[in-house]
């Protein structure tokens, strides 16, 4: 059974820094795609960045040039560093795997086999 974790959410000011973490039992992290969505107030769950089993990285617009999405070899996780928080970057972090599929093109939520339970991000202004 397939389990994603993630880690490193909080409360921070705009402007700040936080690191999201996701971790897995059960699957061997970063051999298919991978991404990070989000959950906002609207109740969309957006994707925000993703990692190809190959390393090419996607980001959505919103988040270009202040997320990078990498894995962590020594702790064996899928991070997230979030650069330059704004308010609307607040909302549940979700960590999620495709079951087979190494190309995260075209991806959508439904496309995602696994899922993590996420993690609060909260942007004050």
């Amino acid at each position: 059974q397939v389990q994603l974790v993630e880690s490193g959410g909080g409360s921070v000011q705009a402007g700040g820094s936080l690191t999201l973490s996701c971790a897995a039992d059960g699957y061997t992290l970063g051999s298919t795609c991978m991404g990070w969505f989000r959950q906002t107030s609207t109740n969309e769950r957006e994707g925000v960045a993703f990692r190809h089993a190959y390393r090419l990285t996607l980001y959505a617009d919103s988040v270009k040039g202040r997320f990078t999405v990498f894995k962590d070899n020594k702790k064996n996780t899928l991070d997230l560093k979030m650069n330059s928080l704004k308010p609307e970057d607040s909302g549940m972090y979700y960590c999620a795997a495709h079951r087979w599929s190494e190309s995260c093109t075209d991806m959508t939520p439904a496309d995602l086999t696994y899922w993590g339970q996420g993690t609060k991000v909260t942007v004050s202004s």
